[in-house]
């Protein structure tokens, strides 16, 4: 995606990766360079690959082939730095634990391994669930919450971690409006402040809207870089096929983005 020639390592470099379930790959050959602080949407119709990527970047999934560095170490190295916000249907909300417990776990990072989260720990927890609009919720059991309350929950747990890289799988499928927005803000500040945010994204419609740099996946890299110069119509062709529904609603957006500027 980007070239640098300074000596500082890429915040997320990505070399010939392949992955395959079964011996059957699902991704094919991936290259990707990430040099500069970035809101970063990944798009590509059902079955692309988008979350295996992220697992992939996240070390969750074997490879194949290839090789995953982050900030210039392997990911294993640097798990600490990368907070992870998954999709909702992972997350078993059955578990006995309370908002207030899942957003400490963000704090264990820090903590290493033999220190239990502390005053300070909890007070830092609770500023992120006041951030996402959770705070009066911290005692609450996880699966009494909304489907926006458990996604701002684990919002929430990402900011706890401090990290320099944030991962998120699809952090807006299927909430409220009032949560999307929610998202979409803490995004932008993310971005402000000097942070990487990668996000398996759906609605082709809001990406002009959210995102400055896109990647476009279907199994293969399809395109990556500026929003603006590669989420555009022949890209979406590539990526998404004769999808015609997807692509008129694409289109839209483009034609709405290029009339703004």
């Amino acid at each position: 995606m980007e070239t640098t020639t300074s000596s500082t390592p890429p915040i997320l470099d990505i070399h010939d990766v392949t992955v395959a379930y079964q011996r059957k790959p699902v991704l094919w050959d991936i290259d990707l360079t990430i040099t500069q602080p970035t809101l970063l949407g990944i798009i590509g119709p059902n079955g692309a690959g988008k979350s295996t990527l992220i697992k992939a970047i996240l070390g969750l999934v074997p490879l194949a082939s290839g090789v995953v560095n982050v900030l210039g170490r392997p990911v294993a190295q640097q798990l600490r730095v990368i907070g992870y916000v998954p999709q909702r249907e992972s997350v078993d909300w059955d578990f006995p634990v309370s908002v207030l417990d899942v957003v400490l776990m963000g704090t264990y990072g820090q903590l290493g391994w033999f220190r239990r989260p502390g005053h300070a720990e909890r007070e830092w927890a609770r500023q992120c669930l006041e951030h996402v609009g959770l705070a009066d919720f911290a005692n609450r059991q996880i699966g009494q919450l909304s489907g926006g309350q458990q996604q701002r929950t684990f919002l929430a747990r990402a900011l706890a971690q401090r990290a320099e890289v944030y991962i998120m799988d699809e952090p807006m499928a299927g909430v409220d409006a009032a949560t999307e927005h929610v998202v979409f803000q803490l995004l932008q500040e993310l971005r402000e402040q000097g942070k990487t945010v990668l996000v398996v994204h759906h609605d082709l419609r809001t990406v002009p809207k959210y995102f400055e740099q896109v990647v476009m996946l279907n199994m293969r890299l399809v395109a990556a870089g500026p929003t603006a110069t590669t989420f555009t119509t022949d890209n979406l062709q590539k990526t998404y096929g004769g999808r015609l529904t997807v692509l008129d609603e694409a289109g839209d957006a483009l034609r709405a983005q290029q009339r703004s500027e």
